[in-house]
């Protein structure tokens, strides 16, 4: 992948129509991102091309968000900023995120509601 390919940001998310309004928005920003699926895909993508950012949905199956953090800290020559969402009432999934070293952790609700105005941030435009 060259550099005029390579993705603003990647977004680890198995709801593919969820990703479609993602990236919907971000094309609209002039921005790309780009869907993966597991951890290792997150890691092994970032070592290709280093992501500006990466969107993390917290119920990501199998999801160990400290571990990634640290793997993306290790392929990575400078760090992606990190967004995660999740279910507002999950409070304790949200805080092991913060707790964990995400840059931003959201509700999915207001994750929605700022994603146009927030996208560039998140994928460190």
């Amino acid at each position: 992948m060259s550099d005029a390919t390579a993705p603003h940001g990647l977004m680890l998310c198995d709801d593919l129509i969820f990703f479609s309004r993602v990236s919907g928005t971000a094309r609209a920003a002039g921005l790309t991102v780009r869907m993966v699926r597991t951890a290792a895909e997150v890691v092994a993508a970032a070592r290709t091309a280093a992501p500006g950012g990466v969107i993390v949905d917290v119920h990501n199956p199998g999801l160990d968000l400290p571990a990634l953090l640290a793997e993306l800290k290790a392929a990575c020559a400078t760090m992606p900023r990190v967004t995660a969402f999740g279910s507002h009432v999950e409070a304790d999934v949200l805080r092991a995120a913060r707790q964990a070293g995400c840059d931003r952790v959201l509700p999915r609700s207001v994750f929605v509601k700022e994603l146009e105005a927030k996208i560039g941030e998140w994928l460190g435009a």
